[in-house]
């Protein structure tokens, strides 16, 4: 009987929150000198030293087969993308053992394991040497890798020059043609074209053919219903459920229903007055308690804090279904936008004269990009949960019916409206 490629025994990560009593490096111990003088003398009363502690994992332990496929899924803060940073050894655990037993190759955040000032020809043999291969069998693969990730032009300029695009072309080519015999891939593929991302889930799926093992994390259920047979539900932490994918997602999205906020708006309260975020977000429905009914307008308003006003900012929202699957996508990148030139808060709102969504719960996502999607200022997910229904409203006479049955009209925008600004 083969050995497990990866054990996971009673793995614990714990964090600190706010201000501990001792920094890690001189220039942070130095900083929080000066943060707290300044603190004191502004009058904002007593610096906390103790930190508030947070477990972002807890108690988890299960065992991965050579050749399998697992998904990893939940929620936002659930613990998935901390369990793949002690995987692949960017961060230790506070308690508990992770064995593996193979090379691993890790596609986490864009650009992770390259060297800023190294170019995408010189990233691709450093990673490929991080693995353990060697000269000649990097040296075979490097037309492929190059290819398939289609910057050509590039591959000889620093990567520290890329788009968090080309990062992503170029993170996925390396991190799948150099043959790991373990492969983790967190749901960095968002950040590229619709083109690449169905490039690399068929690549996802030759990696899978090939029998290597892959451990998978997405929002995405049809993704993951597509690549994986089991699949890990993380919530709050610990592991929830370890069962087959069909049965695993079903029970996600029971679980995501029970108290899912629908009808609730989003607020962000953490003030951060020198970046780019959306403030508020909520949905307007024609009925109370976040029901929609099928053929009425359907409104949305969102307040963007823009503190860092660019002359190519682009905001979008996207309505996402139940299974994380993106059945809409509306952009807003007009010239003469006024947070483009100014900051301040300043409030959109969209609405869609006949909404024909299907029957179904459904949230939003949201983006802040500069030059359409080549720099991120701020994405979020799952926010602003809302419910069609086809006729009657009251949630008991409701079925769940996750078709991909979607028909829009235009949307109309409302102009811009400045609610505070001041120049840039």
């Amino acid at each position: 009987m083969k050995r497990p490629a990866i054990v996971i025994d009673q793995i614990g990560k714990r964090y600190h929150l706010g201000r501990s009593r001792h920094s890690g490096s001189f220039r942070e111990t130095v900083g929080d000198a000066f943060s707290s003088t300044f603190r004191r003398l502004r009058g904002f009363g007593e610096v906390r030293t103790e930190a508030e502690e947070y477990w972002a994992l807890r108690d988890v332990s299960f065992e991965i087969q050579p050749g399998e496929v697992i998904g990893l899924i939940g929620r936002n803060g659930a613990g998935k993308s901390t369990l793949l940073k002690i995987l692949s050894r960017i961060t230790e655990p506070t308690e508990g053992t992770a064995r593996l037993r193979g090379r691993v190759a890790s596609l986490l955040e864009v650009g992770t394991g390259f060297h800023q000032d190294l170019t995408g020809r010189e990233n691709i043999y450093l990673n490929g040497s991080i693995l353990g291969m060697k000269r000649f069998e990097i040296d075979r693969k490097f037309d492929e890798i190059v290819a398939f990730s289609e910057i050509e032009r590039f591959i000889d300029t620093p990567v520290k020059r890329y788009s968090s695009g080309m990062y992503v072309r170029l993170a996925f080519a390396v991190a799948a043609h150099l043959e790991p015999e373990i492969l983790l891939v967190d749901e960095v593929l968002a950040v590229g074209d619709m083109e690449f991302q169905e490039k690399c889930l068929g690549k996802m799926n030759e990696v899978v053919g090939h029998g290597r093992t892959v451990v998978f994390v997405s929002h995405n259920m049809q993704t993951i219903a597509a690549l994986t047979r089991r699949c890990l539900v993380f919530r709050g932490g610990r592991l929830a459920i370890d069962a087959p994918t069909d049965q695993a997602v079903r029970a996600f999205i029971e679980m995501s229903l029970k108290g899912s906020g629908v009808g609730e708006p989003y607020i962000n309260e953490e003030a951060k007055p020198d970046d780019n975020y959306i403030a508020e977000a909520r949905v307007v429905t024609s009925e109370p308690n976040g029901l929609h009914i099928y053929g009425q307008p359907l409104k949305f308003e969102f307040v963007l804090h823009i503190g860092d006003p660019r002359g190519s900012l682009v905001f979008a929202f996207m309505i996402m279904n139940s299974m994380g699957v993106k059945v809409s996508n509306f952009w807003l990148y007009d010239r003469d936008l006024p947070f483009r030139t100014r900051k301040g808060d300043f409030r959109l709102q969209v609405e869609i004269p006949r909404c024909h969504l299907y029957k179904g719960r459904y949230s939003l996502a949201t983006s802040i990009t500069e030059r359409r999607g080549d720099i991120l200022c701020e994405h979020l997910t799952e926010i602003c949960p809302f419910e069609m229904n086809m006729g009657a409203w009251r949630r008991e006479e409701y079925e769940w019916n996750d078709d991909l049955c979607v028909y829009l009209e235009d949307v109309e925008w409302q102009p811009v409206v400045e609610v505070r600004s001041e120049p840039a």
